[in-house]
């Protein structure tokens, strides 16, 4: 496994990457680092372990929203041939990230009742030991 170095909003890191790998492992690195600098700039949120939980927050909502339309997409396209005993359809449902008014903007869900609670509860978790990425 080779090593490459990468800048993700301006601090470097040197990550282990399969031989076969580095183009999807750089690919996901932009998608870091334009996610967190999207959050930096919005201006609300300064600390470096903050802006990494919103912006993993708002990444694993996106996926799964993402994986939720394909899934449908698929169940669409398919023919009806028998009804199956049981399925488990719906992804996983985590609550919306509101992270800058961007974000809001484009995504109505947001008005979800339970968002105040889990962003008081990150405030809360990341507040306790005061250490930056």
């Amino acid at each position: 496994m080779k090593q490459i170095e990468v800048q993700i909003m301006g601090q470097s890191y040197l990550l282990g990457c399969p031989e076969d790998g580095e183009s999807q492992l750089r690919s996901a690195v932009d998608h870091v680092d334009a996610a967190m600098c999207k959050i930096r700039d919005a201006g609300k949120v300064k600390a470096r372990d903050r802006i990494a939980v919103l912006a993993s927050l708002n990444i694993a909502f996106d996926l799964i929203q993402a994986q939720a339309a394909s899934e449908t997409a698929a169940e669409a396209a398919a023919p009806v041939t028998a009804a199956p005993v049981a399925a488990i359809t719906s992804p996983v449902s985590l609550p919306s990230p509101a992270v800058t008014p961007a974000y809001a903007a484009n995504h109505a869900e947001l008005d979800d009742p339970r968002l105040p609670q889990l962003l008081q509860r990150l405030d809360n978790a990341l507040a306790g030991d005061g250490h930056l990425l």
